[in-house]
């Protein structure tokens, strides 16, 4: 049997129906496929995609080449039309086992997104690294921010059942896997449209209680204004949650933030870090930050790298604005892009800056850690490491810290 190759662009929540799809696709019968799941966040993103696509067809003229995600959810003409396709998927239908059967006539299976009113759970045998393994809580969104298209690929807001999650994570742990990622689009809208109207902290809470053995909790990313009383709480109390939390913060100019249609202003976010750090002091922030934005001003744009530094901010994710057709942000006063991409890099670093400071602040501290392939891990902060001895995957140790790389930790294990 020929194995499939899932090639993955974009989110979190992308690499997890990447492996759902990788299952989907073997026990379908599918054989000897490269399946491209797709973002549509940037249009550099798409571009990558294209590129990739038209290589693989050069590289590999035997393989079948499915497309899906959410560039494909939005324009799947436009992929179908791409001579090198063969089939193209919907971000429903790539959740279905018959979309990737064999023997399947059409070349477009696509339907209306905003018509899917539940997001199923799907168990995941496997993952790559074989030690952190992610689950999606939640899909879609019903914030309508005016740079996103995010809403066209994914459809409204649907929550899964608590009970099915719990079930996911014990099977996850009897695996052997020490840390589970909750994933989503937006994730802290968790359990609105569920009977009872749970929120994520909630739901959190009870995942906790119901999986004992689940060393390791980790969140993908929230929105600072919509983190609930219970959430809030196991972030003060609740060890196995990790003390890791990045933010969807986007810019930190409220003038940017009210054109983007956000639900945040700048004070909200240093309010939110001041109060998670009162309740646990060796809590990290990471940040999704778009550069660049319509009409924002070199003062605007100043305001951003300030707030960096008064949250002290770790982990960024740089986004340069990218105009995506149909979207109200389209339609604003433009920033030129020399100017985008300068801001870009100053972003990229300041964020390169921010995370040697902390790397550095590391030493001489015990950690413990999650070790990955090739002789790498995470700390339970999301601090990157590199093991100076060769370690087996998916195993926690305890670490002395004692340098950094130019990017990472590095430390000497701590045997019993």
């Amino acid at each position: 049997m020929k194995d499939n190759q899932i090639i993955t662009f974009g989110c979190r929540l992308n690499i997890y129906e990447s492996e759902v799809i990788r299952g989907l696709a073997r026990d379908a019968g599918l054989e000897n496929a490269i399946v491209f799941n797709t973002c549509s966040v940037t249009a550099e993103a798409e571009r990558q995609a294209r590129q990739a696509i038209r290589k693989a067809r050069r590289d590999h003229p035997d393989k079948m080449i499915i497309v899906t995600g959410c560039a494909v959810q939005i324009n799947p003409e436009s992929y179908a039309s791409m001579p090198e396709v063969d089939r193209v998927l919907g971000n429903h239908e790539k959740m279905q086992p018959q979309s990737f059967s064999p023997t399947v006539p059409e070349k477009m299976l696509v339907n209306d997104i905003m018509s899917v009113k539940e997001t199923a759970v799907h168990l995941v045998q496997s993952f790559d690294d074989n030690t952190r393994a992610f689950i999606e809580v939640q899909n879609g969104c019903d914030h309508r921010c005016t740079f996103c298209t995010i809403p066209f690929g994914r459809g409204n807001s649907r929550s899964v059942a608590m009970g099915l999650l719990f079930d996911q994570v014990k099977a996850l742990v009897q695996q052997g896997f020490h840390e589970v990622i909750l994933t989503g689009v937006d994730v802290t809208s968790y359990g609105a449209d569920l009977p009872g109207s749970p929120t994520l902290g909630q739901m959190m809470r009870r995942l906790l209680a119901h999986v004992p053995d689940l060393q390791r909790l980790r969140l993908s990313s929230l929105d600072p204004v919509e983190v609930d009383p219970d959430l809030f709480h196991l972030i003060g109390h609740e060890p196995r949650l990790m003390p890791h939390l990045h933010i969807s913060l986007q810019a930190g100019a409220d003038m940017i933030l009210k054109r983007m249609k956000r639900r945040h202003l700048r004070q909200d976010v240093i309010d939110f870090c001041e109060k998670v750090r009162g309740m646990r002091p060796d809590m990290v922030f990471g940040a999704d930050i778009i550069a660049g934005f319509p009409t924002e001003t070199d003062a605007m744009f100043q305001e951003t790298l300030e707030l960096v530094q008064t949250c002290n901010l770790t982990y960024l994710h740089v986004f340069p604005y990218s105009k995506r057709p149909g979207t109200p942000a389209a339609r604003m006063p433009q920033v030129l892009g020399p100017v985008i991409k300068e801001r870009a890099k100053q972003l990229r670093d300041l964020g390169g800056k921010q995370l040697t400071l902390f790397l550095e602040s590391q030493i001489g501290k015990t950690l413990k850690v999650l070790t990955e392939k090739n002789n790498k891990g995470r700390a339970e902060n999301f601090a990157p490491l590199i093991f100076k001895e060769p370690v087996e995957p998916g195993r926690l140790f305890c670490v002395k810290i004692t340098g950094t790389t130019q990017d990472a930790l590095m430390g000497d294990i701590i045997h019993d």
